[in-house]
């Protein structure tokens, strides 16, 4: 993360002629949001006085909202690419605070600070990076977006074939201008879904990155006459989109994670954060899979990761240890979808990890076969559970674990809980085509 100051984004604003500031921030369920000042005004938000309402970060509207402020972090200061240099828009992402200057309880970037607070008590440091799958679709006549794919390329195709060959590249330059490192960038497996890699980097700034990056490469699509959806499984023919984070805890310069002595060269540490991961990932399934919409993607199948275990090999189980070793030893979860809010995972992800290091919760051995092959009564008998199966059985799951209630907050919980519940209850009561499909011609 950069060090500017508040005095450091007044002088860059002035000398790149900036006129437009968007003070950026999410709500609790990690939708992008953002209040457009000009540049005048930027020393009065920079001390953290620009108010709204709270119905803003909490996803509904009751009659209980409060007044909250805006307290960008001068870190996150840069220029959009795609904007005219002269009069210039650049952004700030900001955290929320109540208006003695306190953190506002569903400041979900405060969440994750907390967690990296702990960590940094244990002299730990999180390191996070991601591959991230996205779709590019057309858009129809009025600029609607459709799910007819813009070609019919597969895994690692080139262009002809490739059609979104450019619009990829031109959202891997636009990141690049904006500071992001970027590992790689592919087609994915079906047609019109494409991947592109970030970098690790500390847990903060990936946050912010994936927060910005759905911003990014949407902006970017509609430039190429495409819409961008991150939905976890957007229609019944094609495979679905994650996003796997990877995670590694450093102690000074030194990766915990890795010991050439230790047993597949992984240390203790390592097996340990893994065992919590594992304890809590049924209960964090609601916040790495948050939407309806995402269990369509977690049933069995390719490469689909259900299973509550992990692997040096195997790509259906939940957490992967990818073979790379020394300085690149690291823990990849899976099953978490694009939908998600990355500051919520990256909190309960950590705390999980710290949870099973401190009672050095060791997992069972790692299952390397192929898990579609063994039966019901073999995965139980090596207590080898699944994911949840739908949104409600997740919510379910996420109210009995104290943890990762207390990780995100009671408060922040209680509103995510409702609101979810309410997702789920829309769902359940809706008319779906599939029902009119296969019931209108019978009935």
């Amino acid at each position: 993360m950069r060090n500017l100051t508040k005095e450091d984004v007044l002088e860059q604003a002035q000398e790149y002629n900036v006129k437009f500031i968007r003070l950026q921030f999410t709500d609790i369920f990690g939708i992008f949001k953002n209040i457009a000042i000009t540049v005048d005004e930027l020393p009065k938000a920079m001390e953290g006085r620009i108010r709204f309402d709270s119905s803003v970060i909490d996803g509904m509207v009751g009659n209980r909202e409060r007044e909250i402020c805006l307290l960008p972090d001068p870190a996150s200061f840069v220029i959009f690419p795609w904007r005219p240099r002269e009069g210039a828009v650049a952004r700030l992402i900001c955290d929320i605070v109540n208006p003695d200057g306190t953190p506002y309880e569903c400041c979900c970037r405060n969440v994750l600070k907390k967690v990296i607070s702990e960590a940094e008590t244990l002299d730990l440091r999180m390191m996070v990076g991601a591959e991230t799958e996205f779709f590019l679709f057309q858009t129809d006549e009025r600029n609607k977006p459709t799910v007819l794919t813009h070609d019919t390329a597969g895994y690692c195709d080139l262009s002809p074939v490739d059609l979104g060959e450019n619009a990829r590249r031109d959202m891997v330059l636009t990141l690049e201008e904006m500071g992001f490192e970027i590992a790689s960038s592919h087609h994915e497996f079906a047609p019109g879904q494409h991947e592109i890699s970030l970098k690790s980097d500390d847990a903060l700034s990936t946050a912010d990155k994936l927060i910005t990056f759905r911003f990014v490469v949407r902006t970017i699509a509609k430039r190429h006459g495409l819409h961008a959806s991150f939905m976890p499984k957007p229609a019944n023919d094609l495979s679905g989109s994650a996003l796997h984070i990877y995670q590694t805890l450093y102690r000074g310069l030194d990766n915990t994670f890795y010991d050439p002595q230790g047993i597949d060269q992984l240390s203790d540490m390592a097996r340990y954060y893994v065992g919590g991961l594992i304890n809590h990932a049924r209960s964090f399934a609601a916040i790495t899979n948050p939407i309806v919409n995402s269990y369509k993607r977690l049933v069995p199948g390719h490469l689909t990761p259900c299973y509550v275990a992990w692997s040096t090999e195997n790509r259906n189980t939940i957490i992967r240890v990818p073979a790379n070793r020394s300085e690149e030893t690291r823990v990849e979860l899976r099953n978490p979808d694009p939908a998600c809010n990355p500051y919520l995972v990256t909190a309960v992800l950590l705390k999980a990890g710290l949870t099973g290091i401190k009672h050095k919760l060791r997992p069972s051995q790692p299952v390397n076969e192929n898990l579609f092959t063994l039966s019901p009564a073999d995965c139980r008998a090596r207590n080898i559970l699944t994911l949840p199966q739908n949104l409600e059985k997740a919510i379910d799951l996420l109210k009995q674990d104290e943890l990762v209630i207390h990780t995100i907050g009671e408060g922040l919980a209680a509103k995510y809980i409702m609101a979810k519940e309410l997702e789920w209850q829309k769902f359940q009561t809706h008319v779906h085509l599939w029902e009119l499909e296969e019931y209108l011609p019978l009935f």
